[in-house]
């Protein structure tokens, strides 16, 4: 059975740091493409970032960029989301997600158009 665990998230003053962490199991992570979504209290689904099958592509939110950084480790079956900067706003649910292929952007807010998703790690950004 296909896992996807996120970890990292946390309650953390504006202008601090938070690392992620996504475990993978019981599917072949290298050959899905990554992407972390999040969710803030009462709005929809935002796309915050992807990452391709061997990490050389990144793309990011226009919310986050310049703040944040994903990156995998195919040899650990890891998908990481390290977060500088962080505002109020980036209060939110993350999830990590995979998907067969590269999403358009309408798409990437879709939970159908993952295969796999994680049950999502709290960030609260907060003074």
């Amino acid at each position: 059975e296909a896992h996807l665990v996120e970890s990292g998230g946390g309650l953390v003053e504006p202008g601090g740091s938070l690392r992620l962490s996504c475990g993978a199991s019981g599917f072949p992570f290298s050959n899905y493409y990554m992407y972390w979504v999040r969710q803030a209290p009462g709005k929809g689904l935002e796309w915050v970032s992807f990452i391709n099958r061997g990490g050389g592509t990144t793309i990011y939110g226009d919310s986050v960029k310049g703040r944040f950084t994903i990156s995998r480790d195919n040899s650990k079956n890891t998908l990481y989301l390290q977060m500088n900067s962080l505002k109020p706003e980036d209060t939110a649910m993350y999830y990590c997600a995979a998907a067969v292929g590269p999403l358009s952007v309408p798409d990437r807010v879709r939970l159908g158009s993952y295969r796999y998703w994680g049950q999502g790690t709290q960030v609260t950004v907060s003074s």
